[in-house]
């Protein structure tokens, strides 16, 4: 037992004096899933085929002028009762046009993220109407402050890749205030890319505007636009959206990357069972990528079929369950079909804190979209109550929970190298045991996830410390980081010129200014 603590001992130091710059991360953004297919490759064709067939002899409603007109001229055709119908050949020559080079920019390039192939990433999201309180655990309204301290925290975590927005600032009651101080308080929270939501058709040039001031230019933002426009374009069942259409339309003229989500519920807007759930959404999903391709060829699409899924013995909605988890994976393999940049909705759990719940039902839903290979999974962190509700805290724990997931995405990397055989030979003829090796060294942190906030140490020394649950832990880490992190990527000039311009509700002192 001496001989096995003095060899633990001897490593301890040897790793203290390993060159930092010499260890790589064990995980990044961007790694590759796609090795989890729920769907067999005939029940994929029979997804692709029902929902072509779909649109071209259903369509949807509700289409704007706009559309009716882009979409008649390339081949489409209007109804006597007022439904869109999309070609086949149309659908098919959208595809094919689609831009799979899509990189979401960051304000700092070294956020870039590539979202080609099966490239996996982890966001925030939710727009929830409430917070659960950090010093209280009460859930109450959210406000501004609530989103720029989201966006903060997401800046710190180095497993969370992107900032959704996440929750709505409930108090600033006029939507155009609410719009360009939504995207204010992103931008200035974070350097990551930003996604946010607009409520209304005349807000798009004012969000654009604010964009432009940022980046110094309307031709540099469209050469590395920082912030995605994310549009629920329908209202399903097969259905448009027509004034999200609108904005829609006019944020990919204003060069913005556009999210294109459908959001049905299954078994109160689209179909009770989870494959004609995932048949409706798809066929939304295209509809909207056909219309932002017409509107422009070279437009940053985003493949969002994002079906959600009721408790049918209540009617509410519920996103902890296995049913969601597989939605989702399902949802994420037809845009690996597709070759698309696809965003999923995973991690939206029922639970109200972090616990056993919380844990449980996020990492189901995470872990299956990503090892399906969605390049964007949204709602992974933070949200919680059905998307209600978000826990400040939540981020911090949660960027252990993905980074975890991440790891299990990186797979086993079975080489030659990595099978080690000689080591093996080199340690039985030895010592016996790998501790002391060299190659045990060089691949304990590139290999190995170590949790920032996961406690590995042993019980009597957990009950010697306080004994907390991670919730606890997680809870001081938040007040830590809020109390310290302040994003200084927009400097001074460029901030004072956003307040020239626009309202600003959130004080200079607020952002660690003053």
């Amino acid at each position: 037992m001496k001989k096995l603590e003095t060899r633990r001992r001897g490593r301890r130091d040897r790793l203290a004096q390993t060159d930092a710059a010499d260890l790589h991360s064990p995980v990044w953004p961007g790694l590759a899933g796609g090795r989890f297919k729920p769907l067999s490759p005939q029940e994929v064709d029979l997804v692709d085929e029902a929902a072509l067939s779909l649109l071209e002899t259903l369509g949807l409603s509700q289409a704007t002028p706009s559309m009716i007109g882009r979409v008649v001229a390339a081949g489409g055709r209007l109804t006597d009762d007022g439904r869109l119908l999309f070609p086949r050949g149309l659908v098919k020559q959208a595809l094919a046009g689609a831009r799979r080079d899509v990189v979401l920019y960051g304000q700092n390039p070294a956020h870039d993220l590539d979202l080609r192939g099966a490239r996996v990433h982890m966001s925030s999201g939710g727009a929830a109407p409430g917070v659960f309180d950090i010093d209280t655990g009460a859930y109450r309204e959210s406000t501004l402050k609530d989103l720029y301290d989201a966006a903060r925290l997401v800046d710190a975590m180095e497993n969370i890749h992107h900032f959704s927005r996440s929750v709505v600032a409930r108090d600033i009651e006029d939507n155009r205030l609410m719009d360009i101080n939504t995207a204010y308080a992103c931008l200035v929270g974070t350097s990551k890319h930003v996604s946010i939501s607009i409520s209304d058709p005349f807000h798009v040039g004012d969000i654009a505007e604010l964009c432009y001031a940022l980046a110094g230019g309307e031709v540099a933002f469209r050469d590395r636009p920082f912030l995605t426009v994310m549009a629920c374009h329908v209202v399903p069942p097969m259905r448009f959206a027509e004034e999200t259409c609108e904005i829609l339309e006019l944020a990919v003229q204003a060069g913005f990357p556009v999210q294109l989500i459908s959001a049905g519920q299954a078994g109160a807007t689209s179909p009770a069972t989870v494959a004609g759930s995932l048949v409706q959404a798809v066929a939304e999903t295209l509809a909207g990528l056909v219309f932002a391709w017409l509107v422009d060829p070279q437009v940053r699409a985003i493949f969002a079929p994002k079906p959600l899924v009721a408790d049918l013995r209540t009617g509410s909605m519920c996103g902890g369950g296995g049913e969601q988890a597989i939605l989702m994976a399902a949802a994420a393999q037809m845009g690996r079909h597709y070759d698309l940049p696809t965003s999923s909705i995973a991690g939206i759990t029922d639970a109200k804190t972090l616990d056993a719940q919380y844990g449980a039902e996020k990492t189901l839903a995470v872990a299956t979209a990503a090892h399906a290979g969605s390049n964007l999974i949204t709602q992974a962190v933070g949200s919680m109550s059905s998307l209600l509700g978000i826990s400040l805290e939540g981020y911090v724990s949660d960027n252990d929970l993905v980074g975890n997931i991440l790891r299990t995405v990186r797979g086993i990397e079975a080489t030659p190298e990595n099978i080690a055989a000689d080591v093996i030979a080199q340690v039985c003829r030895g010592e016996g045991h790998y501790l002391g090796e060299t190659h045990t060294f060089s691949r304990m942190k590139s290999d190995y996830f170590y949790p920032h906030l996961g406690d590995r140490r042993a019980p009597a020394e957990w009950e010697a410390d306080g004994a907390k649950p991670v919730g606890e832990v997680a809870r001081a880490k938040t007040r830590e980081l809020l109390a310290g992190h302040f994003p200084t990527h927009i400097d001074d000039v460029r901030d004072a010129l956003l307040r020239d311009k626009f309202d600003i509700r959130l004080s200079r002192t607020q952002v660690g200014r003053a």
